[in-house]
């Protein structure tokens, strides 16, 4: 991993020197400015991972400094922490109100400088992890849906799959690691659709065997598309097996029972719930309480006993219900 850059911002030099010392000791990349026009400058040129600054400073102070940066997009989230000699209550209280991270009194000891330190760098990575993984989830759902949207009739497919799937796993305790990858999985569940011909698709009427031969197709298919993808190796027992039924007369193996992954157990019948809720040009839709019905009665035939039972107490916690009037 590279260097995480610090920014100094300090205009006692022999302060500044020491502090510089210590960080480089600890493997991290220094940056430094006598104040905070200078620092404005350098971070035009790079930009540090935390910004360490002092508060009085000849022609831009700390807190100047600080709703400079905090007026950027590109820096908003650089976790900032004052470090300043000044002890009174409302100079500190000040600092704390402009929102910066931290604010430490000097002299401050060496270990509790690093201790701020490494809290903020570690929060600022949680964080910005977060941001990746929303951005990346709003990508695989913008793709799935630009698949689905070749069906006119399965619109809000993707995410009332992926929240049914989330609402029945979380009746079963899933961990959050494991809530993740369902959360993928469930997204991803039809991207092998993206082979299947438009004809098979919009087709208004029941499909003939050849069609239906195709349209089997689809676990494998996407499952292939994802292979390669280390992020994406989670959802593939998701893909690949949440047409497989209970009782072994699903596709494109036959597996049955627990020979079945639970995770394509649980899409299978958040899957099966919005196909029948939904409306199609060769048959209608049925209601949520007769959805809800015929997954109860497929219980050990088409579905795991285990998993509808986790899907009747989400029904039971009106969750389902929710889920159903958020994605028309």
């Amino acid at each position: 991993m590279a260097e995480q850059k610090i920014l100094i911002v300090e205009d006692n030099v022999i302060l500044r020197d020491g502090l510089k010392s210590l960080l480089e000791q600890e493997s991290y990349q220094v940056l430094v400015a006598d104040h905070g026009a200078e620092a404005l400058e350098v971070m035009k040129a790079s930009t540090p991972d935390l910004i360490l600054s002092d508060v009085l400073m000849p022609q831009m102070d700390g807190y100047a400094l600080f709703a400079e940066v905090r007026n950027q997009p590109q820096w908003i989230s650089i976790p900032f922490i004052f470090l300043t000699a000044r002890r009174d209550p409302e100079f500190i209280l000040t600092g704390k109100r402009l929102g910066a991270e931290d604010y430490l009194l000097k002299p401050v000891s060496p270990e509790d400088l690093l201790t701020a330190i490494r809290s903020r760098l570690g929060r600022s990575q949680q964080l910005l992890l977060a941001q990746i993984q929303e951005s990346y989830e709003a990508s695989l759902i913008m793709l799935a849906n630009a698949i689905e949207v070749r069906d006119p009739y399965t619109r809000g497919h993707v995410e009332r799959v992926m929240n049914y799937s989330l609402a029945i796993a979380e009746q079963l305790d899933w961990t959050p690691t494991n809530l993740y990858h369902l959360r993928f999985g469930s997204i991803l569940h039809d991207i092998g659709k993206i082979q299947i011909s438009e004809y098979i698709l919009r087709k208004e009427g029941p499909l003939d065997e050849g069609e239906w031969a195709e349209m089997r197709k689809h676990p494998q298919v996407g499952a292939e598309l994802i292979k390669g993808i280390d992020y994406l190796a989670s959802t593939i027992p998701i893909i690949l097996y949440h047409h497989e039924r209970w009782n072994g007369k699903g596709y494109p193996f036959g597996l049955k029972e627990n020979e079945i992954p639970v995770s394509a157990r649980i899409v299978a019948i958040a899957d099966s719930f919005d196909a029948m809720t939904t409306m199609r040009p060769y048959r209608g839709k049925l209601s949520p309480e007769e959805a809800y019905q015929e997954v109860e009665s497929c219980s050990a035939v088409q579905y795991d006993p285990a998993i509808v039972e986790a899907f009747q107490r989400a029904w039971e916690a009106n969750t389902i219900i929710s889920i159903f009037e958020a994605f028309p």
